[in-house]
């Protein structure tokens, strides 16, 4: 559920985000096929899946904790492994924009360009904080249980009524960062503490969700892409909206309802050798996809032009068939770069056989003399 999680938020990105690159300008622009064609919006139902990122987040956390070792020693692997990436990403970019910079283009082109290589890390952010605070959540739910979920429902749905209909400053809507991501970590941690086990439970948050989203969307005038459109008076992500909530409601129940097949589909060691490797590279594949995308899109417009696909308005609907066979073109470069910055992002390699070697602890050596039912 992780690695499709993570897919989804890269193919979204690439899909939905394009660039308009006037030759001799040095400016960059970015549209969304979604503004000029409404009828692509039921894409951002499929692709904007970072509910089911959260819900995994809390459920990994929930069981972490019930581990002899220590939460706080856990925690600090953990944000090591998060980490470690960034300063090559910063690294990389700084000497990038340079060298922009003296090809041509402008301030604001630049700006627009590193807006959006930093711009996933406010997820991180999230997902540090939620998974530092994860002792007090699962404390929480014992407390509390699915009341817990009630609550921050309710603090979502009064915050935007106080910023969409009572007047409130809009600045209130960022405390929904807080309880609308906090909502799938929450029921993550319910699921690792034995409830939501039943499909009764799946079906319910499925088809609540799915209808609590209608009704807001057709009802109350919330947005109905789930990503934010530029031009868009409303975003349901900046911040999170009840509809982004209830719609997350909905993602969870369909998690839940998909985990018995994909728990059968990954006992194949091929498939779960897949998963293993997709979800090591899971902070690689995340932290560089925005990289990869506008790798090809300024390499690409500084050889050949204005491509159609890559540099052209998305205000037709043959701009999505242009645009299919780029995300390959994507794929393969961030391939390439994933295997360039592997070697910095990881810790050194296990010791080989040529590698000197620790003596084993003789308290951790497991007696092969006895027999093990």
């Amino acid at each position: 559920m992780r690695a499709l999680a993570i897919l989804g938020v890269v193919l979204g990105h690439w899909l939905v985000t394009a660039f308009v690159m006037p030759e001799g300008t040095g400016d960059v622009r970015v549209a969304s096929p979604l503004a000029a064609m409404p009828g692509l919006v039921p894409i951002s139902w499929v692709l904007q899946t970072l509910a089911v990122f959260f819900l995994v987040g809390g459920y990994s956390a929930a069981r972490g904790l019930r581990r002899e070792e220590p939460w706080a020693v856990r925690l600090r692997r953990r944000l090591a492994r998060l980490a470690r990436p960034l300063p090559v990403l910063l690294v990389a970019w700084v000497p990038a924009l340079a060298v922009l910079r003296l090809a041509g283009y402008t301030p604001d082109g630049l700006y627009t360009l590193a807006k959006l290589v930093v711009s996933p890390l406010w997820f991180l952010c999230v997902y540090v904080v939620l998974t530092a605070l994860a002792p007090a959540v699962v404390a929480l739910w014992h407390r509390l249980g699915m009341w817990g979920a009630v609550l921050l429902v309710a603090a979502t749905g009064a915050v935007d009524a106080g910023r969409f209909a009572l007047g409130a400053p809009g600045w209130i809507g960022w405390a929904t960062v807080l309880t609308g991501w906090l909502l799938p970590f929450y029921l993550g941690v319910a699921w690792a503490e034995g409830a939501l086990r039943g499909r009764r439970a799946g079906l319910v948050l499925l088809v609540g969700g799915a209808a609590a989203t209608a009704l807001l969307v057709v009802r109350a005038g919330y947005p109905a892409s789930m990503v934010g459109v530029p031009g868009a008076a409303v975003s349901n992500l900046s911040p999170p909206t009840l509809a982004a909530v209830t719609f997350g409601l909905a993602q969870t129940g369909l998690a839940l309802l998909l985990h018995g097949p994909l728990t059968r589909w990954t006992r194949h060691a091929r498939n779960h050798r897949a998963v293993a490797a997709a979800n090591r590279s899971a902070m690689t594949v995340f932290l560089w996809h925005q990289t990869a995308m506008l790798t090809v899109t300024v390499g690409a417009f500084a050889a050949a032009g204005a491509l159609p696909g890559l540099h052209t308005a998305p205000d037709r609907p043959l701009w999505l068939a242009e645009r299919l066979p780029w995300l390959a073109v994507f794929g393969a470069a961030l391939a390439a770069i994933g295997a360039l910055v592997r070697r910095f992002e990881r810790p050194g390699p296990p010791p080989g056989p040529h590698s000197p070697r620790r003596p084993p602890n003789p308290a951790r050596v497991p007696d092969v003399t006895r027999t093990t039912p």
